[in-house]
């Protein structure tokens, strides 16, 4: 078996639980034949050496901030054939303040609709709706969701700003409610990958909590992700 390396960078707003969160996956990589490396910041993207032996970046940073060098490390990694991926606020809830790293990335959270007011408790769970990851035409033909079906789940549903060099591969809507103030159902990418120079972004937005992680088909999504995301041959 051909020895890769993965690196897991992790930190941010404790909330998402990144050290469990990618601890998960840990085995995973390593199971398929990865060397893993875990960092929890992310200087290590400005270390060029360390960056171009890199072949799959696994990032769980929710919020956090990043220096101008390392968000340049990150981008001249991923163009040069590294994988990126993680799911949920630690990838498109990192950086809020990093232009650079929207772009490379292809989408930012916005907002997570709540419950009806009158039900709200003052907890996160005031966020958690019921709501359908649906399967679009192209992710039924895609390595990481192909066989996968529509899924239902009860957490938070990421309303995402987007472009359209996104691939998408599942999304979901979020309906019109009396009190939410837009007025038609708008559809949000669920999972989406990119391509970036030679590399391979992908980004899973459900994630929020390990049961989340734990879903079965969320954990399918994630894992194929990471391997789809690889470095290929082609850019190595």
């Amino acid at each position: 078996m051909t020895m890769r390396t993965a690196l897991v960078v992790r930190g941010g707003w404790e909330g998402h639980q990144p050290v469990r969160a990618t601890e998960l996956f840990l085995p995973f990589l390593e199971d398929n034949g990865y060397t893993v490396r875990v960092e929890e910041s992310t200087a290590v993207y400005a270390d060029a050496d360390a960056m171009a032996g890199t072949d799959l970046v696994v990032q769980c940073m929710t919020m956090a901030e990043i220096t101008a060098d390392e968000v340049a490390g990150l981008r001249a990694a991923v163009v040069a054939g590294t994988g990126l991926t993680g799911w949920h606020g630690g990838i498109v809830d990192a950086f809020r303040a990093s232009s650079d790293y929207l772009h490379l990335v292809g989408g930012q959270f916005a907002t997570h609709p709540g419950r009806e007011p009158c039900e709200r408790q003052g907890g996160e769970q005031d966020n958690f709706l019921p709501h359908t990851v649906t399967v679009t035409d192209l992710g039924r033909q895609h390595p990481i969701t192909a066989g996968i079906a529509d899924f239902d789940l009860v957490t938070e549903q990421y309303w995402v700003l987007h472009d359209d060099l996104v691939d998408v591969l599942a999304t979901t809507v979020h309906p019109t409610r009396d009190w939410h103030p837009w007025h038609r159902p708008v559809t949000s990418p669920a999972v989406w990958t990119r391509q970036w120079g030679a590399g391979r972004v992908v980004v899973t937005t459900p994630g929020h909590s390990l049961d989340v992680l734990e879903h079965p088909s969320v954990r399918t999504v994630i894992e194929r992700g990471m391997l789809w995301a690889t470095r290929t041959a082609s850019a190595s």
